[in-house]
């Protein structure tokens, strides 16, 4: 194939072939096609998009660019989880293990950092001791005998993803649908589950920054799982600010563990029990998702989804005493606290720039190669509707001491402080299959 002909065909509107997309999957796989080249078609599309029927093709061919896992042999009905990222979100660490508590198996392969903060391999990964590199005989076993596993992705599942995955971060073509859409279903397809949770966000902390766009997001997604057989439903929430109060990797890692405790804070605590209840319905373990989201909710109260985190990360080998001191994750190297120069009442607390004070702390990577401070982040105090002083703390902010002292004066900017109280603000927007 001539990569210059497909490159020029998109970045001048035209709609490409299912030859052309396999040619190219099979091209950066092979490694025939150089990242330049890649870059370049990432942009075209980002600029000029993909229909409907060329984003089903080019997640087929990412999805056959690599091995397909079979999951047959592990009982029930096995369930994935997906987030489409944002400032805060742990759910997977809260949902995941609510889910298998509640007897459903979930089967889950796992990415990096993709923006702001390490992805949900990162955060594990500031846990001593876990294992997140597994075979996949390891990988089943565990989800037999546990009934929950998390994995990093392999370097046969969706081979072409990898690659796609990592240019995507470091050339701002994260946020197009039909390259998000097809670099989620290819490995949630690859990965071998039988149901599918969607969870689509949307604001100015999400790669879909408008309703609408995450409803178009959201539609695709359904329907690709539901075309390929899978059981998929969808979840659209707010990231118009940070979820929870916790950005950065062990940080996050120590608030999951707060909300298992049923202590956390209530907007992480909300959206993880509904995401967790989807989970239990589409695993059929519910007869509807309001019977899934009180069931979800009972297995926090009870205690019974911090005992299978523990259990969880115990069986991956990491320390199960994380649960009781969070403190063995590790300490950053300083701390520094941003206080209110005014009275007031916080109207908002941006996102976006929340996260990018926490990537600049060291909490997210700025290139593919980079590597994270899992101990940086940042600790919010106060956020939208929350009365503060003049001298009262907004947030802490950890990390190498240079860091974040920039870091703090970024995070200044994400805070509004006025003397109105906002309105409300809703976390479930839209949910679609369910």
């Amino acid at each position: 194939m001539d990569m210059n002909d497909m490159i020029r065909k998109k970045r001048d509107g035209g709609k490409l072939t299912k030859k052309e997309i396999d040619d190219f999957i099979t091209g950066i796989t092979s490694g025939e096609i150089p990242d330049y080249q890649t870059s370049a078609f990432l942009m075209a599309v980002f600029f000029m998009h993909m229909d409907e029927e060329e984003t089903f093709l080019l997640t087929d061919a990412m999805m056959h660019s690599g091995a397909v896992a079979d999951l047959s042999d592990i009982p029930g009905i096995k369930t994935d989880k997906h987030s489409t990222g944002g400032v805060g979100d742990k759910t997977t660490l809260i949902a995941a293990p609510i889910a298998a508590a509640a007897g459903v198996p979930v089967a889950k392969m796992s990415g990096r950092g993709l923006g702001y903060t390490g992805g949900t391999i990162d955060k594990l990964e500031a846990i001593p001791g876990f294992r997140t590199k597994l075979t996949m005989t390891e990988f089943k076993s565990l989800v037999k005998e546990n009934g929950i596993a998390v994995m990093g992705q392999t370097e046969d599942i969706a081979k072409a993803d990898k690659i796609l995955y990592a240019l995507r971060d470091v050339t701002s073509t994260i946020e197009d649908p039909s390259l998000i859409a097809s670099s989620i279903m290819s490995k949630k397809l690859a990965s071998g589950s039988d149901a599918i949770l969607l969870d689509v966000k949307c604001g100015d902390g999400a790669f879909m920054h408008t309703r609408g766009s995450a409803e178009q997001l959201a539609d695709i997604l359904v329907k690709m799982g539901v075309s390929a057989g899978r059981r998929t439903a969808a979840i659209i929430s707010n990231m118009s600010q940070p979820l929870g109060n916790a950005v950065g990797n062990s940080l996050e890692v120590a608030e999951a563990i707060d909300v298992l405790k049923g202590k956390g804070p209530a907007d992480i605590t909300e959206i993880s029990t509904m995401l967790a209840g989807a989970m239990i319905y589409l695993g059929c373990k519910a007869k509807t998702p309001e019977e899934g989201y009180a069931a979800a909710e009972e297995i926090i109260n009870s205690g019974a989804g911090l005992a299978k985190f523990r259990k969880f990360v115990s069986a991956q080998g990491g320390d199960p005493a994380i649960t009781e001191d969070v403190t063995i994750m590790g300490t950053a190297a300083a701390s520094i606290e941003l206080v209110s120069d005014t009275d007031g009442i916080v109207q908002d607390l941006s996102a976006e720039k929340t996260g990018e004070a926490s990537q600049h702390t060291g909490a997210g990577r700025a290139t593919k190669e980079s590597d994270i401070d899992l101990d940086a982040g940042i600790l919010l105090r106060k956020k939208a509707g929350d009365a503060v002083k003049k001298g009262e703390t907004l947030a802490v902010l950890y990390g190498d001491e240079e860091k974040i002292q920039c870091a703090a004066k970024e995070l200044r900017d994400a805070y509004f402080i006025g003397q109105k109280q906002p309105s409300p603000r809703k976390l479930i927007l839209e949910k679609l299959g369910l």
